[in-house]
């Protein structure tokens, strides 16, 4: 069926009275294009971004879904020099422990990946979850404690769509000592580092993630994978 054939069901009014949205057919071909095109990016144009866009894509971040209502995500902006550079020397000793682990061909293969867009990116934005939080009163997560960092894992990605919705490029730096990093950022010691994200507009754009494009690994069938029980 084409999707200009797709069948529209009319809203309905919510509880409060309110009528949802209906979201067309076009709209949801675009929305899984942007799906398709939200990549890791490592290459940014360092020019600065709109502080009032940055905003935006942080209030779209804030509607992400939490368990018990808890919004445990919180935000720290990395705009110092001195601390980017600690937060840069904390990937690169990271990096060359990664490298350690790798032999042959594909210790030569991780060598020439750019991992990370710190040097470049006009926007650092470390995400932690706040894992003492009241917000929420432990609703949901007493037999899962690990469902507030999904929350912010959560935020991570709401924001990811935001901000590629916008033609703004993300990286996820993942490739650092966790606890490191916040000792450098000086937050509270109950919040814990879930991303390292460095912001900005890509030098380029791909619908292919890079490490595919460079021969580190595949997409596979096997994410799509359904056991029925």
């Amino acid at each position: 069926m084409a999707s200009g054939d797709r069948k529209m069901v009319p809203a309905a009014p919510g509880e409060h009275g309110t009528v949802p949205p209906v979201f067309e057919p076009r709209f949801q071909d675009t929305f899984e294009q942007l799906l398709r095109w939200r990549r890791d990016v490592r290459h940014f144009d360092p020019t600065p971004l709109d502080a009032g866009l940055v905003e935006r894509i942080l209030d779209a971040a804030c509607l992400s879904p939490s368990v018990g209502n808890s919004q445990p995500w919180r935000f720290v902006s990395v705009e110092a020099p001195a601390t980017r550079a600690a937060i840069t020397a904390n990937f690169e000793r990271a990096n060359a422990d990664a490298l350690a682990g790798y032999s042959g061909a594909r210790a030569e293969r991780y060598a020439t990946l750019k991992l990370s867009g710190l040097r470049d990116a006009p926007t650092h934005l470390a995400v932690f979850c706040d894992e003492s939080t009241e917000q929420g009163h432990g609703l949901g997560k007493a037999t899962m404690p690990e469902t507030l960092r999904y929350s912010a894992v959560l935020a991570v990605h709401t924001l990811w769509l935001a901000a590629r919705s916008h033609g703004i490029g993300v990286g996820w730096v993942s490739i650092l000592d966790p606890h490191a990093a916040a000792r450098t950022l000086a937050v509270p010691e109950h919040w814990a580092l879930v991303a390292y994200l460095c912001i900005g507009r890509p030098l380029s754009d791909s619908d292919t993630p890079e490490l595919e494009r460079l021969g580190w690994q595949d997409r596979t069938a096997r994410c799509r994978q359904v056991l029925r029980r």
